[in-house]
């Protein structure tokens, strides 16, 4: 379009149309929509032990006691904006995976499935490694499972 031509109402719309702000309506996604997918998401990948930082890890494993199910937001916080979106998630990675590879790939993962089902553009993906897991640890938790209680 040259410059000295007017915009008409129409050439506006379609330039401000996305997937979220339509012509027809608007739609939004809220902060804990983004935080469930992108917390799926990241446990999806291989070499993913659980999600979250200690504290978060501790009031997973009373929600677990009581029956009340793993919430998948554990360890994940973003921020929404209108048409965009970014996250970060805090991770235990298990022992022998290359970490940067494994923080890739958690990314990619998490930016395709919200920005597949939300329409939101996902502008970064951060994640913190807070802790390795050792397969020792595993086999200590069986032990401590399989021992009767004494009171």
């Amino acid at each position: 379009m040259a410059e000295n031509e007017k915009k008409t109402s129409t050439d506006i719309d379609v330039q401000n149309d996305s997937a979220l702000d339509t012509q027809r309506g608007r739609t939004s996604i809220d902060d804990v929509v983004v935080a469930k997918i992108a917390g799926i998401a990241a446990r999806e990948v291989s070499g993913v032990h659980d999600l979250g930082g200690g504290a978060a890890r501790m009031v997973g494993a009373l929600r677990d006691s009581f029956n009340a199910g793993t919430d998948v937001r554990q360890g994940v916080d973003v921020e929404v904006g209108e048409t965009e979106a970014a996250a970060d998630v805090a991770i235990i990675a298990e022992y022998g995976v290359a970490i940067h590879e494994l923080a890739e790939a958690i990314r990619q993962n998490v930016i395709d499935a919200v920005e597949s089902m939300t329409g939101l553009k996902v502008t970064e993906v951060n994640v913190v490694v807070h802790d390795v897991h050792l397969p020792k640890e595993d086999d200590e938790d069986e032990e401590e499972q399989a021992a009767p209680r004494v009171n």
